[in-house]
């Protein structure tokens, strides 16, 4: 569905570190998870580390698989644990993305946290319905469903006329909370007659067996994720294979045709180059006004950095994305990344901590 412009023209430039501007050619793309938090506590070393760069006039942003929550409220959060000010303007989650997709949809389903209603609304989505409120009007759609008859009053909304329109699209902007419930309505949805719930259509008479009824987005395709427990955690890429086999097997081994975004795609790489961009000539100027969106699956046409260094805890995504798309890499040994793992490609710096790989890559300049 999308695709990539040109091979960027780079700018071949290169300042000291003590001569360095806000011209600065080189730039910093950080993961939160493992990387700058875990879970919600500050790693040792991020404050320091965040703090070079504004010092240097380095720019830099954040681009995370997680997501959930308004980009306004998760830098407010961290601009508060870090103590160092960020701006919204400077995060990519992994729906951000899916303020692009406004235009094209009406009535949406919205899968995952409770919270992400309220994101896609504040996106500009007309109408938001969560799984949730699919099991509230009809709670025998999905008889096994973990969530209480308490929880499900207190976070849904009783929505008139449910199956008198169709969606258009299904968004899935982090990881679902009841998985059995939310995959059996996404399946519902995507197996319908045009989109209407309670409708299934006939299989006999679909040409393309492979494309459902309305289009899924995935907003990241993690398998695996680090928090406090000392074993990595299935992620956003799991809940993908399991709808994906499971809708095979319903349709006679198509395969589902979806639009996954997040890292390790390009495309999110290139709408992360475009607003890094964006905010290294927000800080030249100074200019209160936020920064432009960018379109979808459009690449720079040209770019003012000669070394982009993302820095990441997970080989597969982070990394391999970020190597692919040309970019230098600092795998760090503070999130899903142990020592002896295999690799989907060599970084260019493996270091301890995020202040270890800002330092070194620095340097390496």
């Amino acid at each position: 569905m999308f695709s990539s412009c040109q091979p960027l023209r780079l700018v071949p430039r290169k300042l000291s570190l003590t001569t360095r501007s806000l011209h600065s050619d080189i730039a910093f793309a950080f993961d939160i998870d493992g990387v700058l938090l875990r879970s919600k506590e500050p790693i040792p070393q991020a404050s320091e580390a965040l703090k070079l760069c504004q010092e240097n006039k380095i720019p830099f942003i954040l681009l995370t698989n997680g997501g959930g929550t308004l980009e306004n409220q998760r830098t407010a959060f961290m601009s508060d644990v870090l103590r160092v000010p960020l701006s919204p303007s400077q995060i990519i989650q992994s729906h951000t993305p899916f303020k692009t997709l406004v235009s094209q949809y009406k009535k949406v389903l919205a899968v995952g946290s409770p919270t992400v209603r309220d994101v896609a609304e504040t996106y500009g989505f007309e109408k938001v319905v969560h799984p949730m409120d699919i099991v509230r009007y009809e709670p025998s759609i999905a008889p096994f469903s973990g969530t209480s008859p308490e929880r499900l009053m207190e976070i849904t909304r009783e929505i008139p006329g449910l199956d008198k329109e169709p969606f258009e699209a299904i968004l899935v902007f982090n990881d679902p909370r009841d998985w059995g419930a939310d995959i059996q309505i996404i399946l519902d949805i995507l197996n319908s007659e045009k989109g209407m719930l309670n409708t299934a259509r006939p299989s006999k008479q679909v040409a393309d067996l492979g494309k459902p009824s309305v289009p899924i987005y995935f907003s990241n395709n993690d398998l695996l994720w680090a928090n406090q427990y000392k074993l990595n955690r299935i992620g956003q890429g799991a809940f993908r294979t399991v709808i994906e086999k499971l809708y095979s097997e319903i349709n006679f081994g198509a395969q589902l045709q979806n639009t996954i975004i997040g890292k390790p795609t390009r495309v999110t790489y290139d709408f992360a180059h475009h607003i890094l961009i964006n905010w290294r000539e927000k800080l030249a100027s100074g200019s209160k006004e936020d920064i432009p969106l960018p379109a979808l699956g459009v690449a720079p046409e040209t770019s003012p950095f000669r070394k982009v260094f993302m820095v990441g805890d997970n080989p597969a995504s982070d990394i391999i994305g970020a190597h692919n798309y040309g970019w230098s890499t600092c795998l760090v040994r503070s999130g899903v990344y142990r020592d002896g793992d295999k690799l989907p490609c060599e970084p260019t710096i493996i270091a301890h901590n995020v202040l270890d790989a800002v330092r070194r890559a620095i340097a390496s300049v």
